[in-house]
């Protein structure tokens, strides 16, 4: 006779536990946490570029297209002008979006195999409070260089979905970009970055 109240309780618990997720701060980690799985499960496998658009871009005396300044979590600024001669990944994110978090364990571990000197990643956070977008980096370790926007985004990073990235040839124009969200650490994605890169040397 117990058994269907015990039933009964486990539902209630279950439900009031998938609430509590929903309602509070638990809801990014634990929705991260389930995508982040999905996404090692290899189950999601979104189609990413394996191969700058285009043909190679020769690196001219011509002007870098982007002059976009950031603000850095330590306070420094860059212009992504400063970052002409080399392949960028550019991933619009915000600590408050599960599958940007579910994400960044992949681009980190791209980030620490990468040749930064050829390669740079920016990492722009769209959180309203950069206190929280710190926080995270802090908490999870991250090393990727995180920026925030000083004014609003031009084209190509203006986006209404996140996360995006961007792929920057060395000569600052756009080669790839997808929205969503995907896993960045496979052989095939290294190799198109890294061919990017390549594509500006003379």
């Amino acid at each position: 006779m117990s058994r269907p109240k015990l039933s009964t309780a486990l539902q209630w618990l279950l439900l009031l536990a998938f609430i509590v997720v929903l309602t509070t701060d638990l809801r990014t980690p634990v929705l991260g946490r389930l995508q982040q799985g999905l996404l090692a499960t290899g189950l999601w496998r979104p189609a990413l570029p394996t191969a700058p658009a285009g043909p190679p871009a020769r690196l001219t005396m011509g002007g870098y297209p982007h002059a976009l300044t950031l603000r850095g979590l330590n306070g420094s600024t860059l212009n992504l002008r400063e970052l002409r001669g080399k392949a960028v990944l550019v991933n619009l994110w915000a600590s408050w979006c599960p599958p940007c978090v579910a994400e960044m364990p992949g681009l980190q571990r791209l980030y620490e195999r990468v040749d930064k000197d050829k390669v740079a990643f920016v990492l722009i956070s769209l959180d309203e409070n950069p206190a929280k977008a710190q926080r995270l980096v802090q908490r999870r370790g991250y090393t990727m260089p995180v920026y925030f926007p000083t004014a609003a985004l031009p084209a190509p990073f203006d986006t209404e979905s996140i996360p995006t990235t961007v792929l920057l040839g060395p000569d600052g124009r756009v080669a790839a970009r997808h929205e969503g969200m995907a896993d960045y650490d496979t052989p095939a994605f290294q190799a198109a970055l890294e061919k990017l890169a390549d594509s500006g040397q003379p």
